[in-house]
This record gives C-alpha cells, sequence and structure tokens, in this order.
C-alpha cells in the first residue's frame, strides 16, 4: 500500500525543508512535491516536523542486576509513543555461554513474539574466558558490530580489568567491532563504597559521594589510552562529567577513534534528586552518578558542538516499591538505573531545542542519525531518504503538557522526570510504513518488531 506524508516540514542531521514523502510497503520511494496521485493513502502532517524514528542505543531490558530484572521486551510499547522505533540493546552473557549464544537465547527468549520496535543488539562481557577473544572477531557474522565491557562493578561479573579491555580491543579491530566501555574506576568506587558504610552513610545520596566525577574521569582517560594503544576506535557510554567529555573530545581533536555518549537524566537531573526524603532518592540511583548543574550545561555544549556525538536513553524498567527498595538499609544493594525510553525526544526537545541549548539538526543527529550510524544500520534507519525504512515522527512542536507515570508505557511505578514540562510531542509514529503510535496512544501490535543486522564499523567513522 502507497502511502503520502504531505506538507510536513522535514527535519535531517544536515537540514530541513518542506517536502512530501512517498511510501510504498515498508520503503521511502519518494521525496519531493506532486507525489499525490501515486498515494492510496495521505496523511496530512500540516504544522508538523517530520523526524526520522530514533535510534536508542542504550537500553536494559530483562538484564540481571542486583538479583533482580528490568522490565523486558513486552514494554517496548513506551518506545514508539516516545517516538524512539528502533532500540540497540545490551545482551546479558550468561556464565558459560558465549556471545553467539547469549544473543540467540536473548533474542528467542526475550525479544521474539514480544518486542514492539525494530530491534539491534550490542554484545556485553560478563563471562571472560580465553574464547571470548577469538569469539568477538566473528560478531559481525550474526550483525552484532558493538561489544561493551564495564570498568566498574567490583565484585560482579560485570568488572573487566585493564588486560581484559586491552585484549578486547585488540580482538575487536580486527573485525571492525567497535568497543563500547562503561568507564567509572571499580576499585575506588569498592573503597569509598565501604567507607560510607562503615560511617553508617547508607541513604541513597551516597550513592554520589562514592562515585565522584573523578572516578569517571580517570578511567575515561585510561579506557582511551587503552584504545590508542591498541590502535582501535573507541566508545564511551553515558558520560555524566566535565573531565570525562573533556578527554572524549581532546582525543578526538587528537585524531583518535573515540566517540561518546550522554543521556538525557545528566542533561536535566541533578545530584540533589538523590538526596530526597522517604527514599524517594532511590529513583535516581544509577551509574555514574548525577552530577551538579555545571556538569549538565557542559552536556549540552558538548552535545551541540559534536564531542558527544549520541544521546541514548540508558533505560533500565525497575520498580521503586519493590525492587529499589532492595537497598533500602544500604544504598550499595540499589538496583542502579533508571526508566527514560520514552522520554528522551520530549527532553532533549524540550530542555534542548526549546531553550536554544542545540538546533533541531543536531536533535535529530544524536536522536536518530548518529546510532544508526555507530551501529552500522545506517541509512536504513535513523535517515529520511530515498530507500530507507519508512521509520517517521510527526512531531507537534505546538503540544504542551507533563510527564507523568500515569500516562507512561513503561510498566514501571515511577518517572525520572515526574511533573516536569514538556513542549510538543510525537503526534503520529510510523514503524516501516505502519501507524503505530498517535497521540500517546500505542495502536501496534505486540511482536511487530523485527531484529535489524548491524554492519561492521558501518559509517561510523565518516562525517563524525
Amino acid at each position: 500500500m502507497s502511502l503520502l506524508i504531505k506538507n510536513g516540514i522535514i527535519v535531517t542531521s544536515l537540514d530541513e525543508y518542506k517536502a512530501d514523502i512517498l511510501v510504498e510497503g515498508e520503503k521511502i520511494i519518494a521525496i519531493g512535491e506532486g507525489l499525490d496521485g501515486r498515494a492510496r493513502e495521505i496523511v496530512d502532517a500540516a504544522g508538523m516536523y517530520v523526524l526520522p524514528g530514533g535510534i536508542d542505543q542504550h537500553t536494559h531490558f530483562a538484564l540481571p542486576f542486583g538479583g533482580t530484572y528490568t522490565r523486558g521486551f513486552e514494554t517496548t510499547n513506551a518506545a514508539i509513543v516516545g517516538g524512539t522505533t528502533t532500540i540497540v540493546d545490551f545482551v546479558p552473557q550468561p556464565k558459560g555461554m558465549s556471545l553467539r549464544e547469549s544473543v540467540a537465547k536473548h533474542i528467542e527468549e526475550q525479544a521474539k513474539g514480544k518486542a514492539m520496535v525494530d530491534y539491534s543488539f550490542h554484545g556485553m562481557v560478563m563471562d571472560v574466558t580465553n574464547e571470548l577473544f577469538e569469539e568477538i572477531p566473528k560478531l559481525p557474522e550474526i550483525g552484532i558490530p558493538t561489544l561493551k565491557m564495564f570498568m566498574a562493578y567490583k565484585g560482579t561479573p560485570f568488572m573487566c580489568d585493564d588486560g581484559v579491555i586491552f585484549r578486547g580491543l585488540q580482538a575487536a579491530k580486527k573485525a571492525g567491532v567497535t568497543m563500547m566501555v562503561h568507564a567509572e574506576n571499580g576499585d575506588i568506587i569498592d573503597v569509598l563504597q565501604k567507607q560510607c558504610v562503615e560511617a553508617g552513610q547508607l541513604e541513597p545520596k551516597y550513592h554520589a559521594v562514592s562515585r565522584p566525577p573523578i572516578v569517571e574521569t580517570e578511567c575515561t582517560s585510561r579506557a582511551i589510552t587503552l584504545a590508542e594503544a591498541a590502535g582501535a576506535p573507541l566508545f564511551v557510554v553515558h558520560v555524566s562529567c566535565i573531565g570525562a567529555m573533556e578527554a572524549i573530545r581532546d582525543a578526538f581533536a587528537k585524531g583518535l577513534p573515540i566517540y561518546g555518549e550522554t543521556c538525557p537524566h545528566y542533561m536535566v537531573l541533578t545530584v540533589d534528586n538523590l538526596a530526597k526524603p522517604d527514599f524517594e532518592g532511590a529513583k535516581y540511583v544509577c551509574s555514574p552518578a548525577l552530577r551538579t548543574p555545571e556538569h549538565l550545561e557542559a552536556m549540552w555544549q558538548a552535545v551541540q558542538k559534536g564531542w558527544l556525538q549520541v544521546v541514548g536513553s540508558d533505560h533500565c524498567g525497575f520498580n521503586w516499591k519493590e525492587q529499589k527498595h532492595i537497598g533500602y538499609y544500604d544504598f550499595t544493594k540499589i538496583p542502579n538505573g533508571a526508566p527514560g525510553v520514552e522520554n528522551r525526544l520530549a527532553i532533549l526537545w524540550t530542555y534542548g531545542v526549546e531553550k536554544g541549548r542545540i538546533t533541531r539538526q543536531r536533535l535529530v543527529d544524536v536522536f536518530a542519525t548518529a546510532p544508526a550510524k555507530f551501529n552500522g544500520i545506517f541509512p536504513r534507519k535513523g535517515h529520511i531518504g530515498v530507500g530507507a525504512d519508512a521509520d517517521f515522527v510527526l512531531f507537534d512542536p505546538a503540544w504542551k503538557g507533563r510527564i507523568a507515570v500515569e500516562n507512561s508505557l513503561q510498566g514501571v511505578d515511577f518517572s525520572s522526570y515526574e511533573g516536569m514540562e514538556q513542549i510538543g510531542r510525537a503526534d503520529k509514529v510510523f514503524l516501516r510504513g505502519k501507524l503505530v503510535a498517535e497521540k500517546g496512544i500505542f495502536l501496534g501490535e505486540l511482536g511487530q518488531g523485527s531484529f535489524i543486522k548491524g554492519e561492521p564499523y558501518g559509517t561510523a567513522y565518516s562525517g563524525l
């Protein structure tokens, strides 16, 4: 069936212009004027910006952490109503299972028949063996061009030492796999956490005390050194502080293929949220920790200037009453992470575009185009062009409201951005040519999402 999106203003990562978009089946087949006679269905987008469907490259659905799990793919309709049409999820690696087996397990048991967005995956190292380094170069064979290692969470299956990181970078380089790192100094954090506990400092606000900016800055600089020694690209996820951002910025300025991402909560929420009374602060326990205002402004500047290339949600759907309360008597036991896949576009527009911090073009780049490139799914995704998937957001800039958990589809009992003003929303969302959400209401079907294979390196290292 042919579909025409008419009278909208198309916004890309480079420009914006008024034109109509003709869709046949799941693909864009023409962009321009005078296309009415070729369409059976016409959608009037007058007064709307037409954005490419968002690519959220940082989600954790069905993630094991601290003896519990985040909400699963049955809540991915939250992504759709928020304007995200593709997610790139991190795949847990059970002990004794290879990365390839872990991906197959995650697809079959978690995503298949449940995902309501299209999806790709990152590998995630949780069981270090000698075989791991032989397997890394083979990941692109199954459509996985990215791999994450953690430098934090000492004493858990997540943490990798410098030798493992370096060997991983060497192996990844061979096949064009992009290594990602969670860069926090796990040893320093471990000491500071124990000191807090010994001093009786157990409330959520001490989460930030035990994870000061220096642990992220040092670790980011060290990860960059390891990547430079290996001659490999590196992508640093969820950057939250000035020092880490500057390390990435300066490495890139030197000509090194070093890139980074920040998240909406590091752009609008501060450390003060962790001090909320009655254990409300636990809702904001995520890692790295929330920062003071000067770091927030630095993240906006970095996004606008291209020093950080992506904004991902780092979505972790834990309930506050049942799951966050695991750490009621000890902040070190609070499951780390917060929901946000539904709110990424709203935060970027309301507190970025509307306040003059970023342009509409930068929003599209960090929201859709750059993450598609880094994950090897561009130009099929993250792009409005002939031949691309017909994934669109018809964005209404005139809508006004407030973010509230009562309107959320994220499946948890709180919102990270409860009560915050929202300007503009995804009025209509199309996934591969099909209308799947309208005015915050999900119209699609359970399991409508498809696995999208990524290509090694994609076009990530050109034009960025």
